[in-house]
């Protein structure tokens, strides 16, 4: 039987699978901040993006699939997150964008596959249309692109269970574990007010990208899902039954039998 924890129960005691021992880890300085990353693997490149609120630990179950697959596997803590600083400045998508690139150009990897899970995900889609040329494509996963696809926020169980292990791994990652408040914060009025992506600036986005959505995501509106598919040219709708805003968690299998395809085509 696969693996799952639909309530996120095994996640909030445990946290995710461990992340496998990393080939290359460090910091790099960059723009007010020390962006943490790890890279595992060879092959064509994927960059892993969590969510807000998260790290790049949320990823273990992906991490090792993804090596099978022949892939050189990054994951970076966004700023402020995990084992990542920041400054005081507010967060911006597009500021995290330029962290990422900073990664990049550290490890001297010219271009990649973003893989992107809610912040995660707005982050890659922007940095797509701002250096195409450095994205091979975007697995756009649980996000909005716009204030108008969210749903309005009802808080459960499973929801709670996520933020409790994100307030445990911050407190065991961050170089400011006492600050865990105005870190949500933070993140929190960068979500409400970001992105602002018009149709137009959709239509500009010239990647391959696929737009995932789950059957019961808590936090964005299946209509949304349809209008980044409609108006990102070339762009594939998938749909995750039975999951939520957290299926990488609560079944990966089914969700990397969704990834792994949307890869190889890309690296093709």
């Amino acid at each position: 039987m696969e693996f799952q924890d639909d309530g996120l129960d095994r996640f909030e005691a445990e946290g995710a699978a461990p992340l496998p021992h990393a080939e290359t880890e460090g910091h790099v300085d960059h723009d007010g901040a020390r962006i943490w990353y790890a890279a595992y693997g060879s092959g064509a490149p994927v960059i892993l993006l969590h969510g807000g609120l998260g790290n790049s630990g949320n990823w273990g179950y992906q991490v090792p699939a993804l090596i099978d697959a022949a892939h050189r596997v990054i994951v970076i803590d966004s700023r402020g997150h995990g084992r990542s600083t920041r400054d005081m400045r507010p967060y911006t998508y597009e500021l995290m964008a330029t962290d990422v690139l900073a990664v990049m150009d550290r490890l001297g990897v010219r271009k990649a596959a973003i893989v992107g899970w809610s912040d995660g995900a707005c982050t890659g889609l922007i940095l797509a249309r701002t250096h195409p040329e450095r994205v091979a494509g975007v697995f756009f996963f649980a996000c909005n692109m716009d204030p108008s696809g969210t749903k309005e926020f009802v808080a459960t169980p499973v929801i709670d269970r996520c933020f409790s292990r994100h307030t445990k791994d911050y407190t065991a990652l961050s170089s400011t574990p006492d600050q865990f408040d105005s870190f949500v914060e933070a993140v929190g009025l960068m979500q409400r007010t970001e992105p602002n992506y018009t149709a137009t600036d959709l239509a500009d986005i010239d990647v391959p990208v696929a737009i995932v959505h789950s059957e019961h995501d808590e936090f964005i509106k299946r209509q949304h899902a349809d209008h980044l598919a409609r108006h990102i040219p070339g762009a594939e709708l998938i749909l995750l039954t039975g999951v939520s805003h957290f299926a990488p968690l609560q079944r990966p299998a089914q969700f990397n039998a969704s990834l792994l395809p949307f890869l190889a085509r890309i690296s093709a």
